[in-house]
């Protein structure tokens, strides 16, 4: 975190001696008040028995191998080293009129830092050694976009990795220590692009703690430069090698004028041309006897360590934090600001950890340029939410707030500031509200329990609460309640004569400490202990709640049992929490679970690396089990790792409301499926099998207390995530109770109409503040698909048990609503049922079929645009179970498919050859698929004529009555139903399969539909209708001249009339006639019936088009149109007195279009 450019120089202490001011007596400060509180002790000649002592007590301990000594700490260097971590040195001076100079050389050479690892806190993200069992909800490194891998990648150019990377290197040169200054250079090796660079580093420290750096690489940062990290680890690796000098006020004092003047003249010499003009500056202000530099006693020593006044904290480069935040929200969540955001979080809470003080101060700057983000009162105006991502964001403030002002050991006056600041925030119009509902005025149902003096206020009247109200209201919580002090500071705290067993005792039947709160804030204060390094703490006051937890547990459940017999008669509930534990936004459990998790890991550091929490200073031995022996306060047999295992259950169990507002349901999704993840890593063992078992019959009987219960609100949260974690887990174990759990877990009470409306007498129920919220289920869609995943896992687990089957079907029938989520089951069904290692299951196969039997009848009268692949999925199921499911599906048809279903997919798919092939069916077999085929195509065919009479004829070809049935349905539809393009397409079937007669009657059926106009050249009936003409022709002239009339009557296009017209007078009619009777071979006269009919009309044709398109023609369609009259001669022509007749139609276009000249001139130079 090197500063840039020329920053002015830090405000130092006043340092004076004799001779510096009159006022002064020696060793005084200006400004001294006297003597200060406290004393350094000498010491006796005891110390190196003591310490020999110690010694061996620690060989003895195993700290040091047996035989082998200390070498004893000298008395001045205990004294020393204490007084550079307590004391600013000033006070120090103030309390002796001398120091002996070598008490302080130790003095300066101690209040150097002596630990890494807050170099390494301040010059790094620290992915590596993140808390691994951080409170949920909190984006460590490990679990942001792109960790991992992307992590590891970037290590090594992380500013502490290349300071050690330089310090190796032998790149720290020039080191020197002049009192609580250190100074040196450090050489960045040459690379590519770049030469090699000599930067300066310079350091200032007090007492223990680094609190301001300069480099010369003018780098810009949060973090502490890699040069600035080299040259502090050389100093703390190497201490013996840095040249120290006292403060540069002692070296001056003991200097004569002549030294003095000698020692200015050289300095001003060696650096004239940075420091002659504020040298003759000072020398004109010290000459001048009213300058205010001669109003002060002393001259300033930034070498002379902090005064009494100075804050005692690490250095933070605030404007660079303010910075960098302002960029990564302005990137939106790109270029992996998100992450960056959630690193910076994670740093807060290392800081909180390590008891910096530098956390709170680093969150107050973050939540500044949070707060300015502009997006914010864009969102408002808009209307609009901000994204999931961002969101998070916010709620992991909140959080940190939480902990902060929860610190138990933080002063007044800064919880007051803290408080002052969060209302500040507050109270912005755009500070983003808890639930994530900007624009929902709907009833607020967040807050479970009364806090503070609007608690009885009506829930509508209610403010919204923000981001910051929970930290604001946890300000007026306090660690001074006795018993939550004797809880937290002592394992050994316990009253076996309590018997006080009313519902808020302080201790259980054992003697154990319970703690009854709020449980969120009860865990609140678990989270902010343990994010404050009091570890054990935490770990008590976690034991103290879950234990509180299993007896209220309890008690539910003996309370419910008094009444069951009333409950369930009335067939209510009530909703015994509106504020669920999973999805809260403090996370109770999971800071819970954390908590106890976190104590069963090995050796970590972090869990006793800190002093206790009342303030011993004692050594804290690290763990050196896999396990933690059985705790105090828990049952035999019992371990961290079971209590965590339980309480977690007992969380996902709860019967909880579910919260308003689309945000806050997907964190309760979101949430749960975090912790069942957490829980799926760990391996169980007989003990906590033992636990899933107890929590599994307390949720099934706990009534409104469990969300298993017999019966729930309708409101309540699913359970199907959480029971198909339950299933999976008692599976092996107990299957009975497995199956017993996840399916009472199946049902969606919210979907079904007759669900219970809530006891309306009980003081928690809801349905009065909000009487119908289903539309405000915005995550119903990932619920159902939970519950399809539920039922999905069972059905796979029950493959081969047919009553168990049976049972889930009938769950899956009952309680799921979706059709594409029973199909769903229905594919997988099938798909484990015929599996390529074993034979088929053919009762799955059976609950395949029926569940896809469930899915035709819902989407039979709805449109689903996966219908198609649902019926062909049915055929196939049905095909792969035999003969009796594909009758069965063929005699149900009406039930279950369309007609154009029906005959077009079941029935063609069940009479092809693949399906005979397939299933090896013998002919008495086909016959009785085909008979069932073929009543189903005449059903159909009588229901939709239209669409399923060709498929009908198709299927019952081979068979002449149902055939001759088929005809008479299309020839019964044809007058009314049925289109010229349906009857076009049926007719061409019949002279395919040699019915030309049929075909000829159904043809001028679809004639009598038919209307051509003059325009309509282009029409795709024109191929049904000159195929139509020639199949007349080809029967004979009676044929064609039946059907001609028609065609007049129907085709008013030309073209086509005189096409028409061409093709029957280029063969015969009727060449090979009905019986073989061949016709005379003699070519049909146009003067003559009925092509003479076909002739006029088409003349006619041709004249009524010339006018049409003469009334609205263009210049460009001239040449068009003369083409046309071409065509038009040629039909004219065609009749004996066609050339008199075109000659006479020439003429009255010239008499009536004499208007259009150009045009007819055209008509002239080719007609004349």
């Amino acid at each position: 975190m090197a500063e840039r450019g020329q920053l002015p120089p830090p405000t130092k202490r006043l340092c004076c001696r004799p001779g510096y001011g009159s006022g002064c007596r020696p060793g005084q400060r200006v400004g001294s008040t006297g003597l200060s509180g406290g004393a350094l002790c000498a010491g006796s000649g005891s110390s190196f028995s003591s310490s020999t002592a110690a010694a061996a007590a620690a060989a003895a301990l195993g700290l040091l191998p047996l035989g082998k000594t200390q070498s004893p700490e000298s008395l001045l260097d205990i004294a020393a080293r204490k007084v550079a971590e307590k004391w600013p040195f000033q006070r120090v001076e103030e309390r002796f009129e001398r120091i002996p100079e070598p008490v302080q050389r130790r003095i300066v050479y101690w209040s150097f830092p002596r630990s890494e690892k807050e170099i390494c806190m301040y010059s790094s993200f620290n992915p590596g050694a993140e808390d691994p069992a951080a409170a949920p909800g909190v984006a460590t490194a490990s679990t942001v976009p792109g960790g991992g891998a992307d992590i590891a990648a970037d290590e090594n150019r992380l500013p502490f990795r290349r300071g050690i990377a330089l310090l190796d290197g032998g790149c720290v040169d020039n080191v020197l220590q002049v009192g609580f200054h250190l100074s040196g250079t450090v050489t960045e090796p040459a690379m590519q692009s770049e030469p090699e660079t000599v930067c300066n580093v310079a350091i200032s420290f007090d007492r223990c703690k680094i609190t301001s750096v300069t480099c010369s690489c003018g780098s810009k940062d949060i973090f502490y430069c890699a040069h600035v990290v080299a040259l502090s680890l050389y100093r703390i690796r190497k201490p013996d090698w840095v040249k120290l000098h006292l403060p540069i006020s002692e070296t001056l004092f003991q200097m004569n004028r002549d030294q003095l003047q000698k020692f200015v003249q050289y300095l001003i010499t060696v650096h004239h041309t940075e420091v002659l003009p504020t040298a003759q500056k000072l020398a004109d202000e010290i000459l001048s006897q009213n300058s205010e530099i001669n109003q002060v006693h002393g001259a300033p020593d930034p070498t002379a360590g902090a005064s009494i006044d100075d804050e005692n904290c690490w250095h933070l480069d605030e404007e660079q934090v303010q910075e960098q935040v302002k960029l990564f929200l302005s990137q939106g969540g790109y270029h992996g600001s998100g992450k960056q955001l959630n690193l910076l979080f994670a740093k807060v809470r290392e800081m909180l950890k390590m008891r910096d003080s530098n956390g709170a101060r680093m969150l107050t700057l973050i939540t500044e340029q949070f707060m300015a983000d502009p997006r914010l009162s864009l969102w408002r105006q808009q209307g609009t939410s901000m994204t999931d991502k961002y969101r998070q964001l916010w709620d992991e403030l909140g959080a940190l707030w939480m902990c902060i002002v929860l610190n138990p050991h933080c002063k007044l006056e800064q919880k007051a500031g803290w408080l002052k600041q969060l209302k500040k925030w507050n109270n912005v119009d755009v500070c983003p509200w808890e639930d994530g509902n900007h624009g929902n005025e709907l009833p607020n149902l967040t807050n479970a329990l009364p806090q503070g003096a609007n608690a009885n206020q009506d829930s509508s009247n209610r403010p919204h609460r923000t981001v910051f109200t929970r930290a604001i209201e946890a300000c007026d919580l306090h660690w001074e309640d006795s018993h939550l002090q004797h809880v937290i500071s002592s394992d050994l705290y316990t009253n076996y004569c309590y018997h006080d067993d009313t519902e808020n005792s302080l201790f259980d039947s054992q003697g154990w400490p319970l703690w009854h709160e709020h449980v969120p804030t009860a865990c609140a204060r678990v989270d902010a202990l343990r994010s404050h390094g009091y570890p054990q703490e935490a770990l008590r006051l976690a034991i103290a709640i879950v234990n509180t937890l299993r007896r209220q547990q309890q008690k539910q459940l003996e309370m419910f049992q008094a009444q069951k017999k009333e409950l369930l008669h009335k067939g209510v509930t009530s909703i015994t929490n509106l504020e669920g534990w999973v999805g809260h936004p403090l996370d109770p459990i999971g800071t819970l679970f954390s908590s106890l998790m976190e104590a069963c890991r090995v050796n970590d550091e972090g869990f006793h690396g800190f002093s206790d929490f009342m303030g011993n200073m004692g050594q804290c031995k690290s763990l050196e089990y896999q396990h933690p022996p059985a705790h105090k306060f828990l049952e035999e047999g019992e371990s961290y790792l079971t209590l965590a295992v339980e309480v977690a259950l007992i969380g996902l169990g709860q019967q909880r409301l579910m919260p308003d507002g689309l945000y806050a349901q997907e964190k309760v999704c979101r949430n749960e499926e975090q912790l069942i993840s957490k829980l799926q890593e760990i391996e169980l063992d007989d003990t906590l099998v033992k636990i899933f078992r107890e929590q599994a019959v307390f949720l099934l009987e706990a009534g409104p207390y469990s969300g298993l219960g017999e019966v729930i609100h309708r409101e309540s949260v699913p359970m199907h995530t959480f029971a198909k974690y339950l299933f999976t887990s008692l599976l092996p174990h107990d299957a009975e109770l497995a199956y017993k759990t996840a399916l009472r877990a199946m049902r969606l009470l919210v979907l079904e109409s007759t669900a219970p409306l809530g006891d309306m007498s009980r003081p928690h129920h809801i349905a009065s503040v909000v009487p119908n919220r289903y539309p405000r289920w915005f995550t119903l869609s990932h619920i159902e698909s939970q519950q399809c995943e539920l039922a999905s896992t069972m059905l796979t687990a029950a493959k081969g048990d047919v009553r168990r089957l049976e049972t889930v079907l009938e769950s899956i029938q009952k309680n799921i609503h979706s059709s594409s989520h029973i199909f769903k089951l229905a594919q997988d069904a099938f798909k484990i049922a015929t599996l390529m290692d074993s034979l088929p299951d053919i009762t799955l196969l059976k609950v395949s079929l029926e569940l896809g039997l469930q899915v035709m009848r819902m989407t039979l009268s709805t449109l689903n645009w996966r219908r198609r692949e649902m019926v062909r999925w049915l055929v196939t199921c049905a095909t792969e179970i035999g003969v009796y499911a594909l009758d069965s599906i063929m005699q149900n048809w009406f039930t279950l498919f369309t007609p154009t279903e029906a005959t077009s997919i079941v029935a063609t798919t069940v009479m092809s050859n693949s399906t005979i092939v397939r299933l090896h069916l013998d002919c008495h077999q086909q016959e009785k698929l085909a008979s069932s085929a073929r009543t189903l195509a005449l059903q159909c065919a009588m229901k939709d004529p239209q669409n399923c009479a060709l498929s009908a004829l198709t299927l019952c070809e081979k068979d002449h009555i149902a055939f001759e049935t088929a005809y008479q349905i299309v020839l019964d539809a044809a007058t009314t139903g049925m289109s010229y393009s349906q009857l076009f397409t049926i007719a061409r079937y019949m002279e395919h399969r040699g019915y030309p007669m049929r075909a000829y009657k159904l043809a001028t059926l679809a004639m009598t539909h038919l209307n051509l106009s003059y325009n309509q050249d282009t029409h795709p009936a024109i191929n049904d209708v000159l195929w139509a003409c020639a199949l007349s022709h080809s029967l004979g002239k009676n044929e064609l001249a039946a059907i001609i009339p028609l065609v007049v009557k129907s085709v008013k296009c030309a073209t086509v009339l005189s096409d028409i017209l061409r093709r029957c007078t280029l063969t015969t009619p009727g060449m090979v006639g009905l019986h073989g009777r061949r016709n005379s071979g003699k070519l049909m006269s146009l003067d003559k019936a009925p092509l003479r009919q076909l002739l006029d009309a088409t003349i006619g044709a041709y004249i009524n088009t010339t006018h049409s398109r003469l009334t609205h023609i263009s210049p460009r369609h001239y040449s068009e149109f003369i083409e046309f009259l071409s065509k038009a001669r040629e039909t004219f022509l065609m009749a004996h007195d066609g050339h008199i007749q075109f000659t006479q139609f020439i003429d009255n276009l010239k008499q009536i279009y004499k208007g259009k000249k150009k045009l007819m001139m055209l008509v002239r130079e080719r007609f004349g």
